[in-house]
């Protein structure tokens, strides 16, 4: 393969390829039989509905906009590898093609809609599935993918749209992708690394499950397979003789040779961190997942119903698409086009004029590698997207890699510290990383087709502590703050965690459970209510052009953030943890000249190459140990104890590693005497809150100044001030 591009200078050639062509071209197939079918419109060749459930939510109305209903079905699309849009997927060029020498994938696909679409905000919500599982319900206030909680969605009248964009999953929403062949029709092999981090003791480890791949033989002569205790501790090799490639879980080691299960003599314990390196092969061309979604939505909110008159935003009507494929079939090396038929309605009809894309952490991480490889712009040149919502994402991912294993992080502390995702630019804007040798913005793609969304970046503290998300703002040194662009909001929802947060949250008194490997509470403080309030401050500026709030996230000129051995905790009951805390450090890592940094794309080099390291900033805390910048809910203002981003792995777990992507919550003691006793500086519930009223005063007022930067809605300042109210403090 091709792939040299190891700095911006060999990027921007490519990008000027890329834009070199702006040909498009648009197919129509017949629709297929039964069900609701949609116009083979945007590469979407065919949309079945195989489920209706109306009226969804067993009947229940949602203010003006009324019942919803939900369509569940299958996609079927394809994708022009010709197309320079699509050539930034990696292996395309290996996929098998049809008779019209397209690559074709179908995906699952979930619609939740009003039944009466006219009624909505005609704004398409598209929520990208976190390992297949659907999340946005989960701005519902008690909601979740089987319950609408307090329907908040739906009450704004959204649509809500999902659908799969991964493929080596066993459940929930995925995608049908293809296989990447040589050309000659043999098997493209490859290096693979993984780790197995464990809750419980397990005799096998299954290969093939995500996020790995099938081992080209059960001989594991050119594997290894290695193990230690902490991320930083050198690797010890397990000799060969004691693993296998194997399934021991009902026969006794070596067990029952599987290509696709690995087995270790003893078992694999829950102290160690393992981590296989082997030859897999039959790689999917994991990219075509972002090009599958880019379609789909371009489909439901540009297509129209195109019988009639009917017309879709900049798609014309039949007898103009045959015509441009008539025209750019030739160019692209096509010698014909398919016959034009009449096409069905677009499930929608042509009730949506805005698209939202939201996602959080896998998902969010993924929104922002489809905005930089420029997925943000259709085949026809047209925005997909007018606004998007990267949530718990500071890096993006390895999502368009050649054996891509979406499911893997991005390198926290303990897990995966050597899998892409932070490579630089992890800016929005320009800027420059002298380590790596990288100019360039997450933006420089949307920005020159013109298709760049409107932002909203929100994070929560262990993005700072676990994922360098200060590398976001400030200089690849750490020395100066840089520019966000002006479509761009950074939002930090200060003293939060990464797991967790969009739930319903416990009343303020109760303290969380500890998880079962790490050694402090986790971390209970929400930020749901403000992320409902930002959602609808992005409404707001996408529609009318209203100004949202302005970004709030620590900085270096504002003194709050701060590098990583200022921090110093007031009181945390934990034992090996060594002040400030545990934490990641980004460094460079060379993959190879098949791989190329500032896209995350191509082919890796595993293990890679370790280079230098970054400076670690995070934000600066206050006198009760929580976050003194970003966006200060009530929690933080008036606090219960201190709200960490990050928590402490225990005793057989690999304690004194990071619990990755889990905070803590240290609560103050109820009285004086109890934190002297204790040796805790922090005041203790009676001296910060004499009685009941003040606490709920307190409460109130924060909620209220809240409401009026816009950062809370006044229907869920009235939620925290009544679960105040209930709560018993002090």
């Amino acid at each position: 393969m091709g792939f040299h591009f190891r700095n911006h200078r060999d990027a921007a050639v490519r990008m000027g390829a890329l834009r070199a062509a702006r040909s498009v071209l648009v197919v129509l197939l017949p629709a297929a039989v039964g069900g609701v079918a949609a116009p083979a419109q945007a590469r979407l060749t065919d949309l079945q509905i195989t489920k209706v459930e109306s009226p969804a939510f067993g009947g229940a109305t949602f203010g003006s906009v009324g019942q919803y209903e939900t369509l569940t079905g299958i996609a079927h699309g394809e994708v022009d590898p010709k197309d320079p849009r699509n050539a930034i997927i990696t292996d395309i060029e290996f996929a098998p093609r049809n008779a019209r020498g397209m690559v074709e994938y179908s995906m699952d696909v979930v619609i939740t809609k009003p039944v009466d679409t006219s009624r909505g905000n005609a704004t398409v919500l598209y929520d990208v599935p976190n390992r297949g599982r659907i999340r946005s319900p989960e701005l519902n206030i008690g909601g979740n993918a089987t319950a609408v909680g307090d329907g908040f969605l739906e009450s704004e009248g959204y649509t809500l749209v999902d659908s799969g964009w991964e493929g080596d999953l066993t459940s929930g929403l995925r995608i049908n992708l293809p296989i990447a062949k040589n050309h000659n029709g043999s098997a493209i092999t490859g290096r693979v690394r993984s780790e197995y981090i464990l809750d419980e003791p397990q005799s096998t480890q299954d290969v093939t499950a995500p996020p790995a791949y099938e081992a080209v033989s059960t001989s594991n002569a050119d594997a290894t397979l290695t193990m230690r205790v902490h991320q930083d501790d050198p690797r010890v090799s397990i000799p060969n003789s004691d693993w296998a490639f194997a399934d021991c879980s009902s026969v006794a080691f070596p067990g029952v040779p599987d290509t696709r299960k690995v087995c270790l003599k003893g078992g694999f314990d829950t102290n160690h961190i393992y981590e296989l390196v082997y030859t897999a092969k039959n790689p999917t061309v994991a990219g075509l997942g972002f090009a599958a979604t880019r379609d789909l939505n371009a489909f439901l909110r540009n297509s129209a119903a195109m019988n009639g008159n009917g017309h879709g935003r900049g798609q014309g009507n039949g007898n103009g698409n045959t015509a441009r494929c008539n025209a750019n079939s030739h160019a692209n090396g096509h010698d014909k086009c398919p016959t034009d038929v009449p096409s069905p309605p677009n499930p929608l009809g042509d009730a949506i004029k805005h698209a939202i894309i939201y996602g959080s952490s896998q998902s969010g991480r993924w929104i922002r590698t489809f905005i930089e490889l420029g997925f943000n712009e259709d085949e026809n040149g047209n925005q997909v997207f007018d606004g998007a919502i990267p949530h718990k994402a500071s890096n993006r991912g390895a999502f368009n890699v050649r054996f891509a294993q979406p499911t893997r992080l991005s390198g926290t502390q303990h897990t995966e510290k050597q899998f892409p995702g932070a490579e630089s630019s992890q800016t929005w804007g320009v800027s420059t990383d002298p380590i790596a040798g990288i100019t360039a913005g997450q933006l420089d793609r949307c920005m020159h087709s013109h298709t760049c969304p409107k932002i909203f970046h929100t994070n929560t503290d262990t993005e700072y502590w676990q994922a360098t998300m200060a590398l976001n703002t400030t200089d690849s040194l750490g020395t100066r703050d840089l520019p966000v662009p002006s479509n761009v909001r950074i939002y930090l929802f200060a003293s939060t965690q990464h797991g967790g947060g969009n739930t319903l949250a416990q009343p303020p008194a109760v303290v969380p459970a500890i998880p079962s490997s790490c050694q402090l509470h986790a971390n209970s403080n929400p930020f749901i209510q403000a992320q409902r309030a930002l959602l609808v401050a992005l409404q707001e500026w996408i529609v009318g052009g209203t100004e949202p709030p302005p970004s709030l996230y620590p900085t270096l000129a504002a003194g709050t953030l701060v590098p990583v051995s200022q921090i110093q905790y007031p009181y945390v009951p934990a034992v090996n943890f060594t002040p400030p805390g545990v934490f990641a450090q980004k460094f460079y890592l060379d993959r190879g000249r098949q791989f190329d940094v500032n896209d995350i794309s191509g082919v890796m080099a595993e293990p890679p190459n370790v280079g230098g390291g970054y400076n670690t900033l995070v934000p600066k805390i206050d006198e009760n140990g929580n976050t003194a910048d970003g966006l200060r809910n009530t929690t933080v203002r008036v606090p219960l104890g201190t709200y960490m981003g990050s928590n402490v792995r225990k005793a057989g777990f690999s304690e004194g590693d990071s619990c990755d992507l889990t905070g803590s919550f240290i609560p103050f003691f109820k009285t004086q005497a109890e934190r002297i006793a204790a040796g805790d500086p922090r005041p203790s519930l009676e001296e910060r809150y004499p009685t009941h009223a003040d606490y709920v005063a307190k409460v109130t007022a924060a909620a209220n100044a809240l409401v009026e930067q816009r950062l809370l809605r006044p229907a869920d300042a009235t939620f925290l001030i009544n679960q105040a109210s209930a709560a018993a403090v002090p």
